[in-house]
């Protein structure tokens, strides 16, 4: 079950709180943490339907590499109320280079065992998701 390229494993866990987030929006974001240790993805964090999308950036850390989704809700241009979920792979310019190297080479096994992902953003800074980049790439 490891991914071949950086030897992670993908923990059950991620994909039902994913399953949960896309079936039944019990969350409005998760943020999954590699576990170098155990060489594994985890969830990190959990997001309440209520929380915010500033709840959600507060999440991730300024010098560490993380990956996450997001339900992110909107109105169309005709004003029907929609969503999209987000995939972001959050990879800081502070954060250390063997980190970026692992988030990197195990974001396409891992997105794929996430099954339903709409949209993904790659982002090095807050402006890089920022609620202009989730609303421009929703439609």
């Amino acid at each position: 079950m490891a991914n071949a390229a950086s030897g992670m494993a993908v923990h059950d866990d991620c994909k039902l709180k994913f399953l949960e987030l896309k079936a039944k929006r019990t969350h409005r974001f998760i943020v999954f943490k590699i576990e170098e240790k155990q060489k594994q993805v985890i969830v990190e964090k959990l997001g309440e339907p209520t929380e915010s999308y500033e709840d959600f950036t507060k999440c991730l850390p300024a010098d560490e590499c993380r990956y996450a989704v997001y339900d992110f809700d909107f109105l169309t241009a005709e004003n029907v109320p929609k969503s999209r979920i987000f995939f972001i792979a959050w990879s800081p310019d502070t954060s250390r280079i063997r980190s970026k190297m692992i988030y990197a080479s195990s974001k396409d096994r891992f997105k794929r065992e996430l099954d339903g992902i709409q949209v993904e953003l790659q982002a090095t800074d807050p402006t890089e998701m920022g609620l202009d980049v989730f609303k421009s790439r929703a439609n």
